[in-house]
């Protein structure tokens, strides 16, 4: 049965999906840049990569990992092919399927973005450690060596309501109804088959991933994401980001790894702080986002220096902890968002903080390696809290008539 056939019927019956994003879009680092500043744009699907990795950074986030309820191989390969068609639909700025005129039966679509641009909506899908284990999928042979669990970490309060998953999606945009809409209509579409997790809202970006972009703020009030890869230095993304030949089987070719971290921030504990504390803490003056002791946010970041006899940047500070140099030159792709999710009703306090995201070729030798260091050391600590943990390998980019996981499932 075809992807629309079966959608329509799907539809007719009332019948949706917990489904999962799907994301393709590997497209050129010149497009992507040349779509940085256009808040109505569209960012293309189709690709060797898959959008939102490379994609300047959006303004929002819609993030959500689904498990496996039932279904055979067959069942999966087709619900991403009807995924990956609507996700292209939608990063298009379309309603996904035909408008329906039939009063008895239920849209195809849910509505609420009509009228409204793409807003550089880009869809991305990972595949979670757990759904290699799925008996009836028969895909334990096709595991990336690389692809395990992220293991206990200093400092971890995980909530095991916060990770995990055998599918995830991230859906951004520069308007949250269009990133709420995506993950709300791939939902519909796979309902039966996948069932959501978790899901988490984001509100602000908090890296720069292209040098079009100015340096944001976190809710810390600092500047973030300064010494991040940005898409236009092939190089980085090639050496840091991009799995190529020989970096585990051959259906991750042209993709990556993906972890998140649900990092709670206690801002009343950090609030009360003093401001020379604070920037102590970070590594770099609060309002120009300069190392300490320089004066540009861009200036380098001289871990030598000194100041009245001692490191100018302290030895726990996070931003010397955090840096290439320290972590025997790896780097990471971070892409995370603010969030705010009401009031701790434990403590009365706010429960917000950072999504935090990035992507890299191998987990272990890069993110996991850089968190132990900064779980051990790092004085921030004193004012967060990991939460929540998961880890995705994000296939490459769907070509067009094909869909986001066909490398691995043929």
């Amino acid at each position: 049965m075809s992807p629309i056939t079966r959608r329509k019927l799907l539809a007719s019956a009332g019948v949706g999906a917990a489904g999962v994003g799907l994301g393709a879009g590997g497209y050129l680092v010149g497009h992507e840049t040349a779509e940085a500043d256009d808040g109505g744009g569209s960012v293309p699907f189709y690709g060797e990569h898959q959008a939102g990795i490379g994609t300047p950074a959006q303004d929002r986030l819609h993030f959500a990992a689904f498990d496996l309820v039932d279904g055979s191989r067959a069942e999966l390969r087709e619900m991403l092919r009807e995924w990956s068609l609507a996700a292209a639909e939608m990063a298009g700025g379309e309603l996904i399927g035909d408008v329906n005129s039939e009063r008895l039966a239920p849209p195809q679509d849910t509505g609420e973005t009509v009228g409204l641009p793409p807003s550089r909506l880009t869809v991305t899908i990972g595949f979670g450690p757990s759904l290699f284990e799925r008996q009836s999928l028969g895909l334990a042979g096709k595991r990336p060596p690389a692809l395990r669990d992220i293991p206990p970490l200093p400092g971890d309060e995980l909530d095991a309501e916060n990770g995990g998953g055998d599918i995830c999606v991230q859906a951004c945009s520069d308007d949250p109804q269009v990133a709420f809409h995506a993950i709300r209509n791939l939902a519909r579409i796979g309902r039966g088959t996948v069932a959501m997790r978790w899901s988490q809202l984001g509100f602000g970006r908090t890296s720069s991933t292209s040098r079009s972009q100015e340096t944001p703020r976190n809710l810390m009030g600092f500047k973030d994401g300064t010494a991040n890869i940005r898409a236009e230095d092939l190089e980085a993304m090639r050496r840091h980001v991009w799995l190529g030949d020989g970096d585990g089987p051959a259906w991750m070719r042209g993709g990556s790894y993906m972890v998140t971290r649900r990092i709670r921030m206690l801002l009343e504990v950090w609030d009360r702080s003093a401001l020379g504390d604070q920037e102590e803490t970070i590594g770099r003056a609060k309002y120009s986002g300069a190392p300490l002791g320089e004066s540009d946010e861009f200036d380098p970041l001289d871990l030598e220096a000194e100041k009245d006899g001692k490191p100018a940047i302290p030895v726990d500070a996070h931003v010397r902890l955090a840096s290439a140099s320290a972590n025997n030159g790896e780097r990471i792709l971070r892409r995370g968002y603010s969030f705010t999710d009401g009031v701790d009703p434990r403590l009365g306090e706010l429960d917000a903080g950072l999504f935090f995201i990035c992507f890299q070729r191998d987990p272990e030798k890069q993110f996991v390696a850089i968190q132990r260091r900064l779980g051990s050391h790092d004085a921030l600590d004193e004012y967060i809290k990991h939460v929540g943990s998961a880890v995705f390998a994000v296939p490459p980019g769907a070509r067009r008539g094909g869909y986001v996981g066909e490398t691995l499932l043929g």
